[in-house]
């Protein structure tokens, strides 16, 4: 009988998977493999520690709902989301604006919307206008391009935060035959992602902020080219150097001016932004987005979800009470603090 070691063990699991028919599930896997057992190897992980672990997986999926993508989050909040989001984008045939993180509050459900109109139920005084054009990689313009948004509300949080049920601060619009595109919102916030789960415990007790810079997300797509995804981070935020997410880049910063003369819409402050879209290859007609909409994730039960993530007053002093010095239970120990 076949006796294993800290080494051979994960020889002998990768000789079981040998015969995997689908090439890439194998090669995907042995390298999981690989990796995992070098990660338990290199850390001497402990039986309690590993079901720590395992008790901090099961509670990210029982926290996922139609409305809520906490694996999405806990992705977002390691690093992976845009580690394979930067790698993704490497795979443009030509060059265009970069992308950015679809994240975890993306919705299939959206409304449509007419030029110039406003996305947000109460915009309470922060309106202000988007504006400008969609053009190919050489400049030229791309005309009836669809372009999808969404964003925070007034208050700080997404409108799938209060439930699957309500539609705020997002639309779709159609650019011109000139490839101009024209929409109102209201001026994002820089916001705490849901720290009421398991993820935001994880933050939490590694005594991050949590918070995001304030931008603006869109999906702009047009036949014949490749699907942009990305957003626009408004300048001056504190946190665009240190997003929780790794999702800001300096070439996606935008300005919000005051009295700009080519703003189509007059007497309110305004962001003129350009995309250019890359052709579409046929790897990209395969490779899917960097994210999902929860619900196409996780089926509904029939039962409304409920609201999560606190406003940011409240969450922030929960974070700041998670972080004071505590009694150590292990290098998980922070994951499973009572609320």
């Amino acid at each position: 009988m076949r006796e294993y070691t800290p080494l051979t063990i994960t020889d002998a699991v990768l000789e079981q998977m040998a015969e995997t028919p689908d090439a890439r599930m194998k090669e995907v896997m042995e390298a999981a493999v690989r990796h995992l057992h070098a990660f338990a190897r290199e850390v001497n992980l402990t039986p309690t520690e590993w079901i720590k672990g395992i008790e901090f997986m099961t509670k990210v999926g029982q926290a996922c709902t139609p409305a809520r993508q906490e694996f999405i989050l806990l992705s977002d909040t390691m690093g992976l989301s845009a580690l394979v989001n930067i790698m993704h984008d490497k795979t443009k045939v030509e060059e265009a604006t970069s992308a950015s993180l679809l994240g975890p509050f993306f919705r299939e459900n959206t409304p449509k919307f007419a030029t110039g109109a406003q996305i947000a139920k109460k915009p309470d005084g922060a309106e202000v206008v988007m504006y400008g054009r969609i053009a190919n990689a050489q400049g030229a313009p791309i005309p009836n391009a669809q372009v999808t948004v969404w964003q925070t509300a007034a208050d700080g949080r997404y409108d799938i935060q209060n439930g699957i049920e309500e539609i705020d601060c997002r639309g779709i619009f159609q650019a011109d035959d000139k490839g101009n595109y024209l929409l109102r919102t209201v001026r994002p916030l820089g916001y705490f992602i849901p720290l009421d789960g398991p993820v935001g415990q994880m933050v939490m007790s590694q005594k991050r902020h949590g918070m995001r810079p304030a931008h603006i997300h869109f999906l702009i797509s047009a036949p014949g080219y490749r699907e942009l995804v990305t957003a626009l981070y408004l300048a001056g935020d504190a946190h665009l150097d240190d997003d929780v997410v790794f999702g800001a880049s300096a070439d996606l910063v935008a300005h919000v001016k005051d009295g700009d003369p080519a703003c189509p819409i007059k007497g309110l402050p305004s962001i003129q932004f350009d995309f250019n879209l890359a052709r579409e290859s046929e790897a990209d007609r395969r490779a899917g987005r960097v994210g999902a909409d929860p619900a196409a994730v996780t089926a509904s039960d029939g039962k409304n979800t409920t609201p999560y993530g606190a406003p940011p007053p409240e969450m922030a002093a929960a974070a700041v009470a998670a972080a004071e010095p505590k009694k150590s239970g292990g290098i998980f120990s922070g994951l499973f603090r009572s609320r």
